[in-house]
């Protein structure tokens, strides 16, 4: 009778299990790759050095997270907050969006069409210009 039990509650609890775990089909790929920023940026309320950078962004993450780890120089870290993601046109290319402030650049947004994903980053609300920095491959790049 226990044995019965017990074989029964595994039996439930591996039900639930699959239940919760997203399918392949469903789930997005986590974004992955490098860029280079030619001088410092802000990056929602981080101030970003300029140096070779990799990024991770899992969009299937219940924390939209940025993730950023500087390759070149001294080794940094940044966790920059995602409020806003859209999907991205599949002729946009990889870039990474600047608007230009007297307080100086800011990342407005991250195209990365081979992830069919767009980031959005809040700027400052005063009035600014935009500048675009394209980069090869599927890499966004900075200026």
């Amino acid at each position: 009778m226990t044995s019965i039990r017990k074989f029964g509650h595994a039996a439930i609890l591996a039900a639930v299990a699959f239940t919760f775990v997203p399918t392949s089909s469903l789930a997005q790929q986590a974004a992955r790759g490098r860029f280079m920023l030619t001088h410092d940026v802000r990056w929602g309320s981080a101030k970003v050095p300029a140096g070779e950078y990799a990024f991770a962004f899992d969009p299937n993450s219940t924390a939209p997270i940025l993730t950023l780890s500087k390759l070149s120089g001294p080794r940094a870290g940044f966790l920059v907050l995602v409020p806003s993601t859209a999907r991205s046109k599949g002729t946009d290319p990889s870039q990474l969006v600047l608007a230009s402030s007297p307080d100086g650049s800011y990342v407005s947004s991250m195209q990365l069409p081979d992830f069919d994903l767009t980031l959005y980053f809040p700027t400052p609300s005063h009035p600014s210009e935009k500048q675009l920095a394209k980069a090869a491959g599927s890499a966004p790049s900075g200026q």
